[in-house]
């Protein structure tokens, strides 16, 4: 039976809401209670650990996922297709673990303790399935898991993470809601695989292709892992590090929204693919496109009229640089969703990967170059110019890419519409700045504003997706009262 589109988006959308909701409860205690210099240090090593996470999964993830859609309807086929990447990952994993191990966790270093615990997060890797029930479309299964984790690591911070000397509890937590929430996903697995002859199982079929999607996974990391990375080399305070990851932290956050909508559907366009059904694929592209510029619009602006009033509550003191980052990053919230739509929703499902790899290449090295002439001068600023920069390079040559495939002049058209609604929202929420000195008000009455006039506008222009949004939530209504009645 075919999955709901709309429900698989609305599980990720809650699931996305509530890592919203969850780092606005933890994140101000724990700037507080560990500090810039500590969260620095938390940032340099985790980033470290997952260039050997991604270098050991390839793009099995990935690639995993596309092979389960495009198998959905065949349970033979993708079982024994499960079994084979599971193995080839955890084989691939495993070798890049030994390496971490004498390298890093044995090595003389500063961190020697922290990479030891982190171990854990490569183990925990080897055994995330995450990507087989994501291929089969099931999202309320991983939703459900990553809620409940999420959950009791939050708890677990408040009650063990008291001091600065707690750092390496803050990193216990991590790895071990990483490790425990990848291992309950194996519990649902009997009742979606079936029984295989393990000696049918040929893992080097998969190699060739892995490799193809593991070199754009690598670039992808490369300017989001290795921004914190360089900084942490380049400039000796460790704080810049800790200004750095709090602002991404905050986009990135926002970022989830738009992209889980391409989690959603990846898979689906896969299978259509995979199925010859390609007159569909333009209808679920502009609903795509449309969603993204409906969501990213007003999220970039209401981040930048929020931003001075928003770091001082949420940070505490000694957080004002924040501040710039967070402005000057906002406008990849755009960007990577774009890009997330022409390259992960399109390219990648329909097999056109040399593409998607030329882009992020591409923009790798932008960002590369960006930060190696930026960072030493300007720090966290230059990193985050160079993360803007390689994002517009990657949806550039993207749009470029796919030129006749979408109609760009009517999609940008669309663009425009909501850019314009949100500027106007915009303007009176920056005023309000200069009646409202109290933080809390000011941002309370902002975030008001700011929704209000934007749902007005979107109702008086008549708007398609608000529309749409009306038409679904009408129809469910009448279908709820039918079975009452």
């Amino acid at each position: 039976m075919k999955k709901s589109i709309t429900k698989n988006y609305i599980y990720n959308l809650m699931y996305q809401i509530l890592i919203l909701i969850l780092p606005l409860v933890t994140t101000p205690y724990v700037s507080r209670i560990l500090g810039a210099e500590n969260l620095g240090i938390y940032s340099y090593t985790v980033s470290i650990t997952t260039f050997f996470i991604l270098f050991g999964a390839l793009g099995i993830g990935l690639y995993g996922q596309r092979q389960i859609a495009y198998q959905q309807e065949d349970k033979n086929k993708y079982s024994i297709t499960f079994w084979e990447i599971a193995f080839l990952k955890c084989i691939t994993l495993g070798i890049s673990l030994v390496i971490f191990y004498f390298t890093f966790a044995i090595g003389k270093n500063d961190y020697n303790t922290y990479y030891k615990i982190l171990i854990f997060e490569i183990i925990g890797n080897m055994l995330d399935i995450t990507w087989f029930f994501t291929g089969l479309e099931e999202f309320k299964k991983t939703v459900s898991r990553n809620t409940l984790v999420k959950i009791i690591s939050v708890i677990s911070i408040f009650i063990f993470v008291k001091t600065k000397s707690d750092l390496y509890k803050y990193f216990i937590i991590y790895v071990i809601s990483v490790l425990l929430g990848n291992i309950s996903l194996w519990l649902y697995l009997p009742k979606y695989l079936k029984k295989i002859d393990f000696r049918k199982i040929k893992l080097s079929k998969h190699i060739k292709p892995v490799i193809g999607l593991f070199i754009p996974q690598v670039a992808i990391q490369l300017y989001t892992i290795l921004d914190k990375a360089m900084i942490g080399t380049i400039i000796s305070d460790k704080s810049e590090v800790g200004y750095y990851e709090q602002s991404q932290k905050i986009v990135k956050l926002l970022l989830t929204i738009i992209t889980s909508i391409g989690t959603v559907m990846l898979p689906r366009i896969a299978n259509i693919f995979a199925k010859g059904e390609t007159d569909k694929i333009n209808k679920y592209m502009n609903l795509s496109f449309r969603a993204v510029f409906f969501l990213a619009f007003p999220i970039i602006f209401g981040l930048i009229a929020v931003a001075d009033a928003f770091v001082p509550i949420f940070f505490g003191s000694g957080y004002t640089n924040v501040i710039r980052l967070m402005k000057i990053i906002s406008p990849i919230i755009l960007l990577i969703g774009i890009s997330n739509v022409t390259g992960v929703q399109y390219l990648l499902p329909t097999k056109r990967q040399r593409q998607y790899t030329t882009s992020v290449v591409m923009g790798a090295i932008v960002n590369f170059i960006a930060n190696m002439l930026l960072i030493s001068k300007f720090g966290a600023i230059g990193a985050s110019i160079g993360t803007v920069l390689a994002e517009g390079t990657v949806t550039g040559i993207q749009i470029f890419f796919t030129r006749k495939d979408f109609q760009w002049k009517n999609i940008l058209k669309c663009g425009i519409h909501y850019l314009v609604l949100s500027i106007v929202f915009f303007v009176p929420c920056i005023m309000l700045k200069f009646f409202i000195n109290d933080n809390i008000l000011l941002i309370t009455l902002q975030i008001i504003v700011g929704i209000v006039i934007y749902s007005v506008l979107l109702l008086l222009s008549k708007d398609k997706m608000i529309v749409e949004i009306l038409n679904i939530i009408k129809n469910k209504k009448i279908e709820k009262a039918g079975q009452e009645n």
